[in-house]
């Protein structure tokens, strides 16, 4: 739907496929189609008869594989130089911790975070215990909040993209993609309240105009 740039082959990290011929493979399919109508509001309600763990784990990894799309076309201008810190304009600073391998904050290069960061991602996704592709296999107790830091997660990558390298989107002529991209995902976690509206602070501005646009 997104990426039709010449540049789009690029991904920051592999991308996860979901099997085809699943059932999560045909929920992206019919997410996809909805996506085309062009009512972002609408194409991110829960189908009919769907399970909601179900639709939100199809949606985190086509988010987490849109965002490592997005951010791959910038990697050359998002340097240890250029973004020493991780930030989402001049207010906003993160450091990272996964409370496994880095339990306590560390400062560190907006590249280097969000290296940790998907690769963080990543391995959420590709544990069968907290993101099940097989039928019939439940999804965790804690799904989630683990689908919520997730989210909450990716959105930074968003708000560094747009307060740090818009000039470049631009330049790439991405800015269409970028735009949509974000919209779809903010009208996705505000219809299921996956982040708290402080996170979103960053964007503020900017989320209130796609709303806006919208009604």
């Amino acid at each position: 739907v997104f990426f039709l740039g010449s540049r789009s082959s690029k991904t920051f990290k592999p991308k996860k496929n979901l099997p085809e011929g699943s059932h999560q493979y045909e929920l992206l399919k019919h997410a996809e189609a909805t996506l085309g109508s062009g009512n972002l509001r609408q194409a991110v309600m829960l189908p009919e008869g769907e399970d909601l763990n179900e639709w939100i784990a199809v949606n985190t990894v086509d988010f987490f594989n849109q965002i490592n799309m997005l951010y791959g076309t910038i990697t050359e201008f998002c340097t240890e130089s250029n973004c020493a810190v991780m930030s989402a304009g001049p207010r906003y600073e993160y450091h990272w911790a996964d409370g496994t391998n880095i339990k306590k904050p560390i400062k560190c290069s907006a590249p280097k975070y969000i290296d940790y960061l998907m690769t963080w991602v990543q391995d959420q996704l590709d544990d069968e215990t907290l993101f099940p592709s097989k039928i019939g296999v439940p999804f965790p107790k804690n799904f989630m909040s683990v689908a919520k830091t997730i989210l909450k997660r990716l959105f930074r990558v968003y708000a560094h993209i747009y307060h740090q390298h818009f000039d470049s989107v631009i330049q790439l002529q991405e800015e269409a993609h970028l735009n949509t991209s974000f919209k779809h995902f903010i009208f996705f976690v505000q219809e299921f309240n996956l982040i708290d509206r402080r996170e979103l602070a960053p964007l503020q501005d900017l989320i209130e105009k796609l709303g806006s646009k919208d009604r």
